[in-house]
């Protein structure tokens, strides 16, 4: 999972064109939202969309469980692997 999880940063830093941040920078288990990497809801939008073009993932319903969802970057690999496998 671990080189899932480096392949997810990299998406993030790609897709929100996140300059003079490496995946080394982003550490795993902290929060993605206001403290940690300090995304907001504008570039959760742009991840939604490209973890749906990517992954096929779709986010929906429960605002709370897209919060549990994008807490960080290992929870989300969690979900879009759970996701991969059913």
């Amino acid at each position: 999972m671990e080189s899932f999880e480096e392949e997810l940063k990299q998406l993030i830093i790609d897709v929100l064109q996140l300059e003079d941040i490496t995946s080394a920078d982003i550490d795993t288990n902290a929060p993605l939202f206001v403290d940690g990497l300090g995304l907001d809801s504008i570039d959760a939008l742009e991840l939604g969309v490209a973890l749906h073009k990517r992954y096929g993932i779709s986010l929906s319903g429960d605002a709370e469980e897209v919060r549990r969802h994008f807490a960080s970057v290992r929870s989300l690999a969690a979900m879009i692997i759970s996701h991969r496998t059913k």
